[in-house]
């Protein structure tokens, strides 16, 4: 690979200046020990900076959206404060890095929240086990119902999250409404049983990450806003329903008409879910006109040819940024890549995060 190759080229969009097209995904990596963003986060960050986009992990805007052992939050001061010293490194680097504002919704448990209650939809549980406090795995608990009231509240809660993060120097947010977390869990008909404004028709079923949207763009503006959605992810609990791709094309024409910065596409088919397709991408972009981000099990070539067909303007790397920090040095030199190690990927400390070494480079 070259520097006359699309993926490293610079990028310029909405006052945004990208060095080059390569994305870093947002990745969980739990090592935020009660939700607070320690100097070990900071130098993860740092160290891979040379990403033309950093999507910080997704990080709860609610103490009740935790869902994961040691995820980090950005709801309180002490977060905020923590934070802060990772966006510095990141910039001190001469990085650019947005932050992923999460509410996980069903998926988590109240030990994992201390002691807040799971809150959903509709009062359905979420099948599988979760990693809880004293290395035990639990099945994940029954979730009380939202009222009206309170799923405004979380909308709001979305936007004072978005304000925050802007405040102490992240570029802009990206809201996580993919995998199966909370405004996945409002547009998914399983999961939504409501008879009031948030269900029912696919407008009611969007209408709460769309309001998270709207009151986002109203309050930091629309060229630091982003949105990660995950079409035909069969992720926590939820299976592909006949709606689906009506669904996701209804709300990209309403992120059009917000003009938000990108759409951020997780194709999970390398876990069995149904792809993103070329046919996908081509209805997207006669939707939206604005930045079209694609994550997946992506390798530096094929990212170069979806580039290069006009399909999607960057790519997203997740696993590959886990155990290559130099991943734009290593995609620019054609030099192979660290697997990393699984084990590590949710828990632990430097091992397996902070101490994968950098290629070395010899000057030609």
């Amino acid at each position: 690979m070259t520097d006359e190759m699309k993926l490293l080229s610079p990028l310029e969009k909405a006052g945004h200046s990208f060095a080059n097209r390569v994305v870093m995904a947002p990745m969980s990596r739990r090592r935020s020990e009660q939700g607070i963003s320690g100097a070990i986060v900071a130098r993860y960050y740092g160290q891979r900076a040379g990403a033309g986009l950093i999507i910080a992990e997704n990080s709860a805007v609610a103490a009740n959206g935790v869902g994961y052992l040691d995820a980090p939050g950005i709801y309180n001061d002490v977060q905020l404060a923590a934070w802060k010293k990772v966006v510095d490194e990141v910039h001190q680097q001469g990085g650019k890095i947005f932050v992923q504002l999460v509410h996980t919704g069903r998926i988590g448990h109240p030990l994992n929240q201390g002691g807040e209650l799971l809150v959903a939809p509709s009062a359905l549980i979420a099948e599988g086990q979760i990693r809880v406090p004293g290395d035990l795995h639990l099945p994940m608990a029954q979730p009380e119902v939202l009222s009206t009231a309170d799923a405004a509240a979380l909308v709001q809660a979305h936007v004072e999250a978005a304000v925050n993060a802007i405040a102490i120097g992240f570029d802009g947010v990206e809201i996580h409404g993919a995998h199966g977390f909370l405004p996945e869990q409002f547009l998914h008909p399983l999961t939504n049983q409501r008879t009031d404004r948030y269900g029912g028709s696919i407008a009611n079923r969007s209408r709460f990450l769309l309001e998270i949207m709207e009151g986002v763009v109203a309050a930091i503006g629309k060229e630091r806003t982003g949105v990660r959605l995950s079409p035909f992810a069969e992720i926590n609990g939820l299976p592909a329903y006949e709606e689906e791709e009506a669904t996701h094309l209804y709300i990209i024409e309403a992120l059009q008409q917000l003009d938000v910065l990108y759409v951020h596409l997780s194709d999970q088919s390398g876990g069995g879910s149904a792809p993103i397709t070329k046919d996908y991408l081509k209805a997207v972009r006669q939707r939206f006109h604005n930045l079209v981000i694609l994550a997946g099990g992506q390798t530096a070539a094929s990212g170069e040819a979806l580039l290069q067909a006009g399909l999607v303007d960057m790519i997203a790397f997740g696993r590959p940024f886990i155990a290559n920090p130099d991943l734009v040095d290593r995609f620019r030199h054609n030099i192979p890549l660290t697997a990393p190690d699984t084990a590590t990927f949710y828990q632990g400390g430097e091992k397996g995060y902070t101490d994968y070494p950098t290629a070395a480079i010899v000057a030609v």
